[in-house]
């Protein structure tokens, strides 16, 4: 960033910046300037409402001055003239203050008129939430739910940290014990204490946003939502709903003070360099929900949701959630044939699944698993549900490969000819009618079997399973305790009394986990053969749904229901040229060349019509063949066409920089030296504390002022964290 050292250059910078949250600085309706009163106050900036009232005093100061000092210059000509809010800024930092509330903080943006005066009407109407009764009940899937004694002690867990103050709040619940639902009736609750109007539900995984999507429509039915998708033009609904990976391309079409809430599912994959840009540049109320165990959740998690390390807002254990018959407990099917032999170990992290699936299994071994578990299956479903009418129940078989997945449906459809092929069903991305096979895999008696690679194995809810068949090795905790977790959810209607994990790689025997001993990814235990301590995959965290395996190792797409094998440049090369060919005479991809914003439905058309048998262009397999987790379908179609703006590095630094700052709590004068250091970094691509010593930093005497805010040991965690979330990618 430019170095604006005069007060008139910063002003240039606060302008444009001005203009980006929807203000006209020439419209003196808008923004007046270089403002006195008779007692000699001033003031720099006024923002005004549109019925002439002032909003917000704006106090300018040049980018070698901490905006923060400037906080007893702006008060009294606030106070003086009515405006309830401040914001300090050099061009570089800005500061919103609503000073009868709260202290100064640090923003990405200015506030747009339409949120100040959202604020303001806010406070106006709010009241106490110890006002707001907790339902006994609510209506969801058509179907009246009680509020679980848990439920209620996360919501009052959460009244009082907002109460005291606390603006950002980790909540930690097990798979199936409703999540969800918890939060949209907290929604409601803030919405009802007049705390919120527009909120955020960020989310990694297409079918965690649909999910979301209903059940926003079923709780919260009084107030528009939407989901938001790449290339779709936004809506001024109430809540949003929005893939991570979206945001991050879109979050600037936004002002900080858009949102009043944020919340993020899963947030233990969302707090790392680029994807935490989407998180800090909102100003507002951030709830991170996690069914991650606190023991695989990393430090700056915690920091981010200002919780102490390992200790969220609100924990509810999962063994407390089968103690209390909230989730349905687990048996393992034994006898079976198990295809890792005891002590044979694949330690390797980034295997080639194919690879894998040619080693370990063969037509006789994949019949085998498929015999075995189709034969306990139907012996034991009615005593696991006496009210399921069809056999087996409800079953999810995790594969290694599309291949594998093809043929475990194959020989599981042989098993049941009378049924026509309708018994098992192939889901993965490659498959055109996905959503309406998962909608007739929860609400219709066939497929009874769904056969899938990596897209049910995650956020995937269906209350009814009773098997869960484990035809893949895993080695990653947070992804065996998700899995295992498909079947934990309660179905009273059929009378669930508990569900089977058939597992054919011994996964459960590495975790040590079993039906009286919960794995619940903290500590290590003793397995047959000996002592053997599952690893804490730290990458595991950040993997955004994809596994680093499939990403980075491998180098084919696996395209088709069948799995067939496309080197990744050749896929790429296709793709190209398909959509390349097609921007001539298609309307919608025309739109996207000429950056022009899609409806909903020109967007699914578009996604179901790459999606076409033969090359099988969809967003799952673009972000492997670019090996891109973030990619979005609209950003890699302007790719193709070649005109996508990349960011620059220092760009993308200066944006990764701000975020991370935003994130942590750090005094002003903190705030201002790491901005000091960032500069070095940007020029450097590392920050070593050799530099500290030399010029030009050892003329600011930067090493003795680092001490001096840090400490000696706070100086260098604070270097080493600088480097590892913010310029990691540039080494």
């Amino acid at each position: 960033m430019k170095d604006h050292s005069t007060e008139a250059d910063a002003r240039i910078v606060i302008d444009d910046l001005l203009k980006q949250a929807g203000w006209e600085p020439s419209d003196k309706s808008q923004v007046a300037t270089e403002l006195t009163t008779p007692d000699g106050g001033r003031a720099d900036y006024m923002l005004m409402a549109r019925n002439g009232r002032p909003l917000a005093i704006l106090e300018a100061k040049r980018s070698a001055i901490e905006p923060y000092t400037a906080k007893q210059q702006a008060l009294p000509y606030a106070k003086k003239i009515g405006a309830p809010f401040i914001f300090l800024t050099n061009g570089e930092l800005i500061y919103f203050w609503d000073y009868t509330n709260d202290d100064a903080r640090i923003v990405n943006s200015f506030f747009s008129r339409r949120d100040l005066e959202r604020l303001v009407e806010m406070r106006a109407t709010r009241k106490p939430l110890a006002s707001v009764d907790i339902p006994e009940y609510y209506l969801r899937q058509g179907e009246d739910r009680q509020v679980r004694s848990y439920q209620r002690e996360a919501m009052q867990a959460l009244d009082h940290a907002i109460e005291l103050g606390k603006r950002r709040f980790l909540i930690e619940l097990p798979t199936g014990t409703g999540k969800t639902d918890l939060t949209c009736l907290y929604i409601k609750r803030l919405i009802q204490a007049g705390r919120a109007e527009r909120v955020l539900f960020l989310v990694d995984r297409e079918q965690l946003a649909k999910q979301a999507l209903e059940a926003f429509q079923d709780v919260l039915n009084q107030h528009g939502s939407y989901w938001l998708r790449p290339g779709m033009a936004r809506q001024e609904q109430q809540i949003t709903v929005c893939l991570l990976q979206t945001m991050v391309s879109r979050y600037t079409e936004f002002t900080s003070g858009y949102f009043d809430v944020v919340v993020v599912d899963e947030s233990h994959r969302s707090i790392y360099g680029s994807w935490q840009t989407a998180l800090t540049h909102f100003d507002a109320l951030h709830i991170g929900l996690t069914a991650t165990p606190s023991a695989y959740i990393e430090r700056n998690t915690f920091q981010f949701y200002q919780c102490k390390d390992g200790q969220p807002d609100f924990a509810f254990p999962i063994q407390e959630a089968f103690k209390s018959g909230y989730l349905a407990p687990y048996k393992f099917a034994t006898g079976i044939t198990v295809l890792l032999a005891e002590g044979t170990e694949v330690e390797d992290e980034s295997y080639d699944p194919a690879k894998f699936e040619r080693e370990w299994t063969n037509e006789d071994s994949n019949k085998k698993m498929i015999q075995e578990f189709d034969r306990l299956a139907w012996k034991s479903y009615q005593e696991l549900a006496p009210g399921q009418k069809v056999g087996p129940g409800k079953t999810i078989v995790f594969a290694i490969t599309k291949h594998h997945a093809a043929r475990l449906a194959n020989y599981l459809n042989e098993l049941h000819p009378d049924l026509k092929g309708q018994y098992a069903e192939v889901i993965t991305s490659d498959v055109a009618n996905a959503d309406d096979l998962i909608r007739k895999f929860k609400r219709e008696d066939y497929p009874q079997v769904a056969v899938s690679v990596g897209m049910l194995d995650t956020g995937f809810d269906c209350r009814e399973v009773l098997h869960l068949v484990m035809c893949r090795r895993v080695r990653s905790p947070i992804l065996y305790q998700q899995m295992r977790g498909r079947g934990t959810r309660t179905a009273p209607h059929i009378d669930k009394k508990k569900f089977v994990i058939y597992d054919f790689f011994g996964n459960h025997e590495y975790f040590n986990d079993s039906d009286t001993d919960i794995f619940t990814g903290a500590g290590s235990g003793v397995a047959p053969g000996g002592t053997r301590k599952p690893p804490g995959e730290r990458r595991d965290l950040v993997e955004l749904g994809l596994q680093d395996e499939w990403l980075h190792a491998v180098t084919y797409v696996e395209v088709g229901k069948d799995g067939e094998r496309v080197d990744k440049k050749d896929y790429i090369t296709n793709w190209q040229k398909a959509v390349q060919s097609s921007a001539k005479d298609d309307p919608v991809i025309k739109k996207v060349r000429d950056g022009e914003l899609l409806d909903e439905n020109e967007e699914q058309a578009l996604a179901d019509r790459l999606n076409r048998p033969e090359m099988y262009f969809n967003e799952e397999n673009l972000r492997r063949a670019y090996q891109q987790p973030g990619g979005n379908l609209i950003d890699f179609i302007k790719a193709a066409l070649g005109n996508l703006k990349i960011k620059s590095r220092d760009e993308e630094l200066t944006e990764n920089f701000q975020a991370w700052l935003v994130a942590k709590s750090i005094t002003p004068q903190q705030a201002q030296y790491l901005s000091l250091l960032k500069n070095r970094g940007i020029a450097r691509g590392r920050i070593e504390l050799e530099d500290l010593f030399q010029p030009p930093l050892s003329i600011l005497n930067a090493a003795e002022l680092g001490v001096e805010l840090f400490g000696e040991k706070g100086l260098k965690d604070i270097v080493e964290d600088l480097n590892e979330s913010v310029f990691k990618k540039s080494a």
